[in-house]
């Protein structure tokens, strides 16, 4: 099943729960902090940004998630290949961030020490800057400017209940708008030209349950012939039965996808091995692929009771994408990732 939302709805009923379960191509659904029933210290809010091009990329979160706030960061090299990661941790914002309530418009950014990082969005462009003092923890202060545009006609909208009262993950992903804009580590400086940068959003507000595993894969670029292309696949995370989070988007229109199947070596025996070439493949014969992994962003954070364990692999993608209209899309080697994340908290 794969219910689809066309008109404007609110997310929540007076439980605070999902009022209507399904997905939609538009910011449909309204959400409002203040109908959740959850306590604060458990309602979670994000914003992830992921904007690249063919030979690197940067990674900025900005997070609030009830008890703990979190301000990310990560830059892959794709040719050497390298990469680092950073956060900077606060204690108990539940709420102080103001995270805004859609993703269309509104501001949102946190400082925590030296480190600084700002989303501006007048629902045209959104600028983003930011600052993070010796974030290799080699010496290397990193900062950016980034502007994101032609944010596509349709993204992937999905309202996910959990079979838990008043749970449940509601998520925006919006891929291909272009970037254009600086990175600068140290004294070197790196340039996004929105001829073949592009960024994506992660944009999810929810109440989770305690202990989840999720998977998920996301990509842009643009094509030989200047179309622009992505995805989003990802399961494991709440009730599905009422829709898969499973897209293509070409040219800025979104097709959707049945259901797709993250095939890691070793991983239904319980030691996956990331580093091996991975398979994709979907119920309905339309996203077959083969990933080749470069870079595992292995970066755990565990105390048995509370964890966070995120194997974020990036790497290269084989393949045959199919939309809606039956053309097939070639998928010769294309950077995105693929991930398989591990939470308890």
């Amino acid at each position: 099943m794969q219910n689809q939302i066309f008109q404007s709805t609110p997310l929540l009923n007076s439980e605070g729960n999902i009022a209507t379960p399904g997905f939609a191509k538009k910011m449909l659904y309204v959400y409002n902090r203040e109908n959740i029933k959850a306590p604060k210290a458990r309602i979670k809010e994000w914003d992830y940004y992921y904007i690249s091009n063919k030979s690197y990329a940067l990674c900025v979160t900005i997070s609030d998630l009830g008890f703990v706030g979190a301000l990310s960061l990560t830059v892959m090299d794709f040719v050497t290949p390298a990469q680092f990661t950073n956060t900077s941790i606060f204690l108990f914002p539940m709420g102080k961030l103001n995270m805004p309530r859609t993703s269309e418009q509104g501001d949102c950014g946190w400082k925590n020490g030296k480190v600084e990082m700002r989303v501006t969005n007048d629902g045209k462009t959104r600028r983003l800057t930011g600052v993070y003092p010796n974030a290799d923890k080699q010496g290397t202060d990193v900062s950016w400017d980034i502007t994101l545009s032609d944010e596509p006609e349709e993204s992937m909208v999905i309202a996910t209940p959990f079979d838990k009262a008043g749970h449940f993950y509601f998520n925006q992903k919006i891929n291909c708008m272009k970037a254009e804009g600086t990175l600068t580590l140290g004294d070197k400086q790196y340039a996004f030209d929105p001829a073949d940068s592009f960024g994506t959003l992660d944009w999810g507000r929810g109440v989770w349950t305690y202990d989840n595993t999720w998977y998920w894969s996301s990509m842009h670029t643009r094509l030989e012939d200047g179309s622009t292309f992505g995805w989003n696949l990802g399961y494991g995370f709440g009730n599905t039965t009422a829709a898969s989070e499973d897209m293509l988007f070409y040219n800025g229109k979104a097709h959707k996808l049945d259901r797709v199947e993250f095939v890691i070596p070793g991983d239904k025996d319980g030691e996956p091995r990331y580093m091996e070439d991975w398979k994709f493949t979907s119920t309905d014969g339309r996203f077959e692929c083969t990933f080749h992994p470069i870079i595992d962003r292995y970066e755990p954070f565990d105390l048995k009771v509370m964890c966070m364990i995120p194997h974020q692999v990036f790497g290269y993608f084989n393949g045959t994408a199919t939309l809606d209209d039956g053309t097939v899309i070639e998928i010769k080697d294309m950077i995105g990732f693929a991930e398989k994340v591990h939470n308890k908290w």
